[in-house]
């Protein structure tokens, strides 16, 4: 009976995840148009505003986590991975969402596990064997789907990349704190990576003249809540669930994760009236085939991530 329960537990950590992450994608154009079109906050207040909404409500567990943390250079690394991890990759994905649809944004993510594998390989030595080098092959092969007819230099695949760049620094990140923070608590972390870029993104906000903008439009104050709520949500909230459920069911079933969120990303796209082209169907399905590939059998139980 505990083994049924805590399945069920897992499976709805999981479905969780799958909905916020997935979700994250049409929040973040939310926050940058409304439903007519017409810009509303720009990309780099988007972000912003996720990662201050994200790093206030972390806030109270950051100096017990501090504490915890006594090495300075574990603080270091762990700033970085805020760093990689959410700052900037917030900033990327907004950026790439003000030319390409929420949907292709979240088939792109789904590139994550491939980074994962090739930095492990890059920077960290790891030995990949053959039939993963083909999934990650294949994988790169589902991305150029995804941008269909776009020629070298048009917005669509310049603005796609930086999307690719984001999920580049997710792979950066997720090896990083494998090398350097294993020791370190999940929870401790988090908390003091957010909290360290609430002092960043209030620069930010004040750089673009948010505060002032917030007292003449009020049609801003939508867009606002669908910034915090990507940054509460889809940043804090997210980070501790997936803890707690890599904490119960170990690193194998959380990765799977990757899987669920582009169908969500495309769910709510098709919802809210984006079309994506046959491309994006075939390169997601592509994509996701490759890290299936990059990512199976016995000798990937502890992966780079």
């Amino acid at each position: 009976m505990k083994k049924t329960a805590d399945a069920w537990i897992n499976w709805l950590l999981f479905v969780l995840l799958c909905l916020i992450w997935g979700s994250s994608f049409i929040l973040m154009k939310f926050g940058l148009y409304n439903q007519q079109g017409i810009p509303l906050l720009s990309a780099y207040e988007v972000a912003a505003l996720r990662m201050l909404s994200a790093g206030l409500v972390l806030l109270p567990l950051a100096p017990a986590a501090f504490r915890r943390l006594a090495s300075a250079g574990t603080r270091w690394y762990t700033i970085l991975s805020g760093l990689l991890g959410s700052f900037f990759p917030a900033f990327l994905f907004c950026l790439a969402e003000t030319r390409i649809d929420s949907s292709l944004a979240g088939a792109i993510n789904a590139m994550t596990p491939l980074f994962v594998l090739l930095v492990a390989t890059g920077f960290y030595g790891a030995r990949i064997p053959s039939y993963k080098w083909l999934g990650i092959l294949i994988g790169f092969g589902g991305c150029l789907l995804l941008f269909g007819g776009s020629t070298l230099g048009s917005q669509p695949l310049a603005y796609g990349l930086l999307a690719v760049l984001a999920t580049i620094c997710y792979g950066l990140n997720v090896n990083m704190v494998k090398s350097r923070l294993l020791h370190a608590s999940s929870a401790d972390i988090a908390s003091i990576a957010f909290s360290f870029l609430i002092l960043p993104s209030l620069a930010v906000l004040w750089a673009t003249g948010y505060w002032g903008k917030m007292t003449l439009r009020n049609d801003l104050w939508t867009a606002t809540g669908a910034s915090v709520v990507l940054g509460v949500f889809g940043t804090a909230l997210a980070s501790i669930l997936f803890y707690m459920l890599v904490k119960r069911a170990g690193i194998i079933f959380p990765s799977l994760v990757t899987y669920g969120i582009p169908f969500v990303a495309m769910g709510w796209a098709i919802f809210f009236n984006e079309q994506p082209g046959w491309n994006q169907y075939a390169g997601l399905a592509v994509i996701l085939l490759g890290v299936y590939l990059a990512n199976r059998s016995g000798d990937n139980k502890k992966p780079a991530g």
